[in-house]
């Protein structure tokens, strides 16, 4: 195993490290201390090629700039709360708006536009990023210490660890949000890419994409992904809220996971027919956003000038669910003084 640092950029003056993981078998990940972000994947096709299956930029002016949440650690709570708003214990909290009426994954200057501290882990095979974030950020209260922690074993294996304390009440839902493209980011979209997901219930969500509350069976509706299947086989049949965006469609849902939240299990598996790359993903969490990528466009060239267009990579954000701080039915994101919060991911990389 071997760690590397060096800078990827500089923020009004602050320098961006960047590190490198590389194991026995050639395999390599590389972070930024900018959104904790993984910038890079370089994972082999069934002949032994490698390819970075990961969309990213080459600039760290291009991450400053972009809102698509490219490998970044998003939070102090991942994915949307309705009109901003929340109670603890009867008292009410205002969040940022970023995302129309709503707060998104944040707020206007979420975890993914802070610059974190790194430093290479003493195991000699990890990253840890630590960031503190004031009580009041974007609304929150709270002073919360966050901590993320990235792996690469010998074993082709990926972890992600993420935890957080906080000095008072608050809510907390990090969330890991990478795009995928197992045939290699840039080499266009990932309709034929197939995946198989132990889930058995959706939340439906509004024009907004606001969860209504419910949660529905995934059998028989474009949600099942109980056997391997091509993730453009039923896009068209997904019912997404038009008017959302005027290039919306497709995937961008929670799914309610099998399994004991707060236990390590597994969800999804993910393969390419055509390279043969393949990962088995598992997680502490309860719910999973599946996200196709429908609002990515090539405004902005990604790594080695590539062009990322509608669907041209996937998203699996393992998490609490949407707006859980005002549904007393879902599984519930509070963080008191004295507890951890604690957040789980393994990715298990081979052939197929």
């Amino acid at each position: 195993m071997a760690v590397t640092r060096d800078i990827f950029g500089r923020i009004d003056g602050e320098a961006v490290s960047r590190f490198t993981l590389t194991n026995r078998a050639g395999l390599a990940a590389r972070f930024i201390g900018y959104g904790a972000t993984l910038t890079e994947l370089h994972l082999p096709d069934r002949q032994g090629r490698m390819a970075d299956v990961v969309l990213g930029f080459d600039r760290i002016e291009d991450y400053r700039a972009s809102d698509a949440y490219m490998g970044a650690t998003c939070g102090r709570y991942g994915n949307r709360i309705q009109a901003g708003r929340f109670s603890l214990d009867s008292r009410p909290y205002a969040l940022s708006l970023n995302e129309g009426r709503n707060h998104a994954h944040g707020g206007l200057r979420g975890f993914d536009k802070r610059i974190w501290s790194g430093e290479p882990g003493t195991d000699g095979n990890s990253v840890i990023f630590t960031l503190r974030s004031p009580d009041g950020e974007e609304g929150y209260p709270g002073t919360l210490d966050a901590r993320v922690s990235f792996a690469l074993t010998d074993a082709n294996e990926l972890t992600i660890e993420m935890t957080a304390h906080s000095d008072r009440p608050t809510i907390a839902n990090l969330v890991h949000h990478s795009y995928f493209n197992l045939a290699g980011h840039g080499s266009g979209d990932v309709l034929r890419q197939e995946l198989r997901i132990a889930a058995a219930g959706y939340t439906p969500v509004d024009r907004e994409l606001i969860p209504t509350g419910e949660i529905l069976p995934v059998a028989g509706t474009a949600f099942d992904f109980s056997a391997f299947k091509p993730i453009g086989r039923d896009i068209e049949r997904v019912p997404y809220p038009f008017g959302h965006a005027p290039n919306a469609g497709g995937y961008d849902h929670n799914l309610v996971l099998a399994g004991a939240a707060g236990t390590m299990r597994p969800v999804l598996q993910a393969r390419d027919p055509v390279s043969g790359r393949a990962f088995d993903l598992a997680t502490t969490e309860p719910g999973l956003q599946f996200y196709t990528g429908a609002e990515l466009n090539d405004a902005v060239p990604g790594k080695g000038g590539a062009r990322y267009g509608r669907y041209g990579g996937f998203a699996l954000e393992t998490q609490k669910f949407p707006n859980s701080p005002n549904v007393p039915s879902f599984p519930q994101a509070r963080l008191d003084p004295g507890e951890t919060y604690q957040h789980g991911m393994r990715f298990r990389f081979h052939t197929v």
